[in-house]
C-alpha cells in the first residue's frame, strides 16, 4: 500500500453508487475516506417520443457518466449500429464509460473537459438543422443547448435520470466532525450547492477552511461563492486525476 496521501482524511462527496472506486483508491494509497454523499442518482423513464427523437438524432450528446449508466437501460435495443447517431462526450470519463459500453464516439474535448470545451470543437461550429439530443439528467444547465440553438441546431433533451438531495442525520455529520477532514472533493456544482443546506453553520465554517478539490473552472467558481478558500482545480474529472491531485496536494507541491 502506497503511503502518498499520508494519513490525510478525505470526504468523498460523489452519490454512494459512484464512489466506491475513488474511496479504494484513497485507501490503497494511504488516506481514509469518508463517504458524505451530496447528491442521490435515480433512474427516469423517458417519454417513449424522447426516445424516438433520439434513435433519429444526427448526434447525442452524453453530459456525463451517469448519462451514459442510465441511457445504456433506455435505449436498449432500440439504435441500430448500421443507422447509429454520431455520439458526443463533454469528458473523458464519459467517453471511456460510452467504449466500455461499446459505443463508437466521434467526438470529445480533448482538454476543457465542459459543454465550452464541447462547443469549441470544430465539428459543433457548423450545426445548421442538425438534430442534436443531449443525454442528461433531469434539470441541468442550459448553456450547450442554447449555444447550439443560436448556431441552427435543432435541440431535444433526453432525460434519463434525476438528482435528489440526501438526508444525513445528526449522526452521519457527527461521523465527520470526529474524523476531522482535511480536504473533500466535489464533482459536481450541484451537489455543491446542496452542502450548505445540509450542514450546521458550524460545521460548514469549519469545511470552508480546508482545501477543497473540484473537477471544473465552474465548480470552483461556486466554492469560492459558498466560502470556500483553498480551491484546486484537477486536470480531470476521473477517479485517477483527483487522486493525482490530491496526492499533489499533501506532498507539498500544491499552495492552493
Amino acid at each position: 500500500m502506497s503511503n502518498n496521501l499520508r494519513g490525510a482524511q478525505i470526504i468523498v462527496t460523489r452519490p454512494l453508487r459512484q464512489a466506491d472506486n475513488l474511496c479504494k483508491l484513497i485507501q490503497q494509497n494511504g488516506g481514509n475516506a469518508i463517504q458524505f454523499p451530496l447528491l442521490d442518482i435515480s433512474a427516469k423513464t423517458p417519454e417513449p417520443l424522447a426516445i424516438q427523437t433520439a434513435i433519429a438524432a444526427d448526434w447525442l450528446i452524453f453530459t456525463s457518466v451517469n448519462a451514459v449508466d442510465f441511457a445504456i437501460t433506455a435505449l436498449s435495443g432500440t439504435i441500430s449500429r448500421q443507422n447509429a447517431p454520431k455520439i458526443a462526450a463533454i469528458g473523458s470519463a464519459t467517453a471511456n464509460r460510452l467504449r466500455q459500453a461499446g459505443w463508437q464516439i466521434s467526438s470529445v474535448p480533448t482538454q476543457d473537459f465542459s459543454s465550452e470545451g464541447l462547443l469549441a470543437l470544430p465539428e459543433f461550429k457548423q450545426i445548421s438543422q442538425k438534430r442534436i439530443v443531449i443525454v442528461r439528467g433531469a434539470g441541468g444547465r442550459e448553456k450547450l443547448a442554447d449555444e447550439l440553438r443560436q448556431r441552427g441546431a435543432e435541440i431535444s433533451y433526453l432525460e434519463v435520470y434525476q438528482r435528489l438531495k440526501p438526508v444525513h442525520n445528526s449522526g452521519s455529520l457527527a461521523i465527520i466532525r470526529n474524523q476531522k477532514p482535511t480536504a473533500l472533493t466535489i464533482t459536481s456544482g450541484e451537489a455543491l450547492e446542496n452542502l450548505p443546506a445540509m450542514l450546521d453553520h458550524e460545521l460548514l465554517s469549519t469545511l470552508q477552511t480546508l482545501p477543497i478539490v473540484v473537477v471544473s473552472t465552474r465548480i470552483g467558481q461556486i466554492a469560492g461563492q459558498l466560502g470556500f478558500k483553498r480551491i484546486i482545480t484537477s486536470r480531470q474529472a476521473t477517479d485517477a486525476a483527483i487522486l493525482e491531485t490530491l496526492t499533489t496536494l499533501f506532498n507539498g507541491d500544491n499552495s492552493g
